[in-house]
């Protein structure tokens, strides 16, 4: 499985890379995730899928937080973006390894 590098070295300035801060990195060509595309996401827990399912929960949101979803989400379901931000600030967080069960 494991195949060798297509080159014999590696081209890239690590260095600078390694040096370089968040807001160096040009993210200009990348687009955000769409909720289409995270809809169709795999989550995983610990390199574990997880099953998508929803549940109807009630709690407490500040109104600023639910205002600004609403007016984002214009004529959309805030709630779906209210999930879609709950997803990936999950991703972006992953759970230490010894908390996954």
């Amino acid at each position: 499985m494991n195949k060798p590098f297509s080159s014999r070295t590696s081209e890239t300035d690590w260095e600078r890379v390694i040096a370089m801060s968040d807001e160096d990195i040009d993210l200009s060509e990348i687009p955000e995730a769409t909720a289409e595309q995270v809809a169709r996401a795999t989550f995983r827990i610990g390199q574990v899928p997880v099953e998508r399912k929803q549940e109807s929960v009630q709690i407490m949101i500040d109104g600023f937080i639910l205002d600004y979803f609403r007016a984002k989400a214009g004529d959309r379901d805030y709630r779906a973006l209210v999930n879609v931000a709950l997803a990936e600030y999950m991703m972006g967080h992953p759970l230490p390894e010894e908390k996954v069960s």
